[in-house]
């Protein structure tokens, strides 16, 4: 089964940053929209900055900002 979703979460830093990891991310694909949310709920619960999405060229195109993760964790 192909993946279909992602969720990219921010890393919590640890030590010094250098200039090109000022930002670090991971990014975990899933093949169901119901895996994606079960890893998205355990991340946003760790704290995390949690964005999620379906991949190319998976129909509905969908993207879930940060601002929206508890909406859609809570749709059926």
């Amino acid at each position: 089964m192909s993946a279909n979703w992602y969720v990219t979460f921010e890393l919590r830093p640890r030590g010094l940053l250098n200039r090109r990891a000022r930002s670090p991310r991971e990014t975990r694909t899933f093949a169901t929209e119901a895996e994606a949310k079960a890893f998205a709920r355990t991340k946003l619960d760790e704290g995390l900055v949690v964005f999620a999405g379906t991949i190319n060229p998976h129909l509905p195109k969908q993207l879930i900002l940060s601002q929206h993760m508890a909406d859609w964790l809570v749709e059926q």
